[in-house]
């Protein structure tokens, strides 16, 4: 007789009454960081964070689609929005006692979209957000944090973002130490200039370039300002070279939302993205693509791979 493999529970659901404040929250998790102790074997929290009645600030989302180069007044929100939303919930489950990943030092390292129909800037929605699962990874301990939008009881919008702890695997052996591999979106750059270039994604010929980007020094200030992320890595050059960056890297979901704006709006659709390396600021990067696929580097580095497809119909 064949024999099923366990199965997770379900999560229990907490409703929130109102949106976590931020500020707290990110001090809760770096006070925590040092205790925590990152193991692929270690449970992902069971609670599952709900906020239902969640209505759109449009002056909120018309700072927001200013700073990452969307055009506003649309009535659909861009692609990236409903992520800035759910934030604070994510950080309510990532800062806990119960999330057994350091929030310090925690590498984004992809993100993958799904709109499965217009979310409109008018609608009321609700948001989920749990933590789906812990993996081995090469370099540590991964997270996937899945992330859900509901209007009228549909789920209209989701996401699942990979989150990185990185420590010693306990099987790896002294002499794997040798043999590394680049770090991606948060990892700190030894040299810049001379860190190896990841591959594209249609191969070794690059996606041809579309359009070159000046990012001033601020772009991580705005960013964080209008998203709530305020990692200090993001801010100034002081606070990140703290945590061994020779200048403030750009947000990762800021590097997609700005691909995204330039790739232009589409109804529903697959976004899937992966970083790949931090992007100093103030700093001159190209954005690239050819179909479904794009890209942002700066000369042979690449910063960020991604790919855009039709969505079908939900559950198909």
């Amino acid at each position: 007789m064949r024999t099923q493999p366990p199965v997770r529970p379900e999560p229990r659901t907490r409703t929130l009454a109102a949106p976590p404040s931020l500020t707290p929250l990110l001090a809760r998790g770096a006070l925590l960081s040092p205790l925590k102790r990152p193991r692929p074997d270690a449970s992902a929290p069971a609670t599952r964070l709900a906020l239902s009645g969640v209505r759109v600030d449009l002056a909120h989302l018309a700072t927001y689609e200013r700073v990452c180069g969307f055009a506003t007044g649309a009535d659909a929100l861009p692609v990236t929005y409903p992520h800035v939303l759910a934030f604070p919930l994510a950080m309510r489950i990532m800062a806990g006692r119960a999330f057994p990943l350091p929030l310090l030092g925690l590498v984004h390292t992809s993100i993958e979209i799904t709109r499965y129909e217009e979310t409109a800037a008018t609608s009321e929605y609700e948001l989920g957000v749990q933590v789906e699962k812990l993996a081995p990874h090469r370099r540590g301990t991964q997270a996937t944090v899945l992330t859900e939008a509901r209007a009228h009881g549909e789920l209209v919008w989701e996401s699942r973002s990979t989150y990185l702890a990185r420590h010693r695997p306990r099987d790896r052996n002294p002499g794997q130490d040798e043999d590394r591999v680049r770090d991606p979106q948060h990892a700190p750059p030894a040299d810049p200039a001379t860190t190896p270039a990841a591959p594209s994604p249609e191969g070794p010929k690059p996606l041809p370039a579309v359009a070159d980007w000046c990012l001033a020094r601020d772009v991580g200030r705005r960013y964080g300002a209008v998203s709530g992320d305020r990692n200090p890595i993001h801010l100034h050059p002081l606070t990140a070279r703290l945590f061994g960056f020779p200048r403030a890297i750009a947000h990762g979901m800021w590097t997609v939302a700005r691909c995204l704006a330039e790739y232009g709006p589409r109804q529903s659709v697959r976004v899937r993205a992966e970083f790949r390396a931090p992007v100093l600021l103030p700093g001159t990067v190209t954005y690239a693509a050819r179909g479904s696929s794009f890209e942002l580097r700066s000369g042979d580095r690449v910063h960020l791979t991604g790919d855009v497809r039709p969505q079908g119909p939900r559950g198909a």
